[in-house]
């Protein structure tokens, strides 16, 4: 059974810093490439950042950039993203995705940026 799990998430005031995980089961996480997406009250999902199934290749949506870092760790079948510099606007439901002979998604977890 395919899982993708998140945690992290939390109440975090404006400036501060969060590392959100996802633990992967039940394929093979290194034959997936992986993203994060967000999605605020009322709008859309959102990418927010990918790396490649070797993890030698990372992209980053235009408003996180220079601010987050995605990475993954094969021996623990985690990805991680930091998050520094943290905005109200950030705040969101984060979600763990993954591309391999087909797509799966996580239940997410929630960032809130707040004083």
């Amino acid at each position: 059974q395919v899982q993708l799990v998140e945690s992290g998430g939390g109440l975090v005031q404006p400036g501060g810093s969060l590392r959100l995980s996802c633990v992967a089961s039940g394929f093979d996480f290194s034959t997936a490439a992986m993203n994060w997406f967000s999605q605020a009250p009322g709008n859309v999902r959102e990418w927010v950042a990918g790396i490649s199934m070797s993890g030698g290749v990372t992209n980053y949506a235009g408003s996180v950039k220079g601010r987050f870092t995605i990475s993954r760790d094969y021996a623990k079948n985690t990805l991680y993203l930091q998050m520094d510099k943290l905005k109200p606007e950030d705040t969101a439901v984060y979600y763990c995705n993954a591309v391999a002979m087909t797509e799966y998604w996580g239940l997410g977890t929630q960032v809130t940026v707040s004083s």
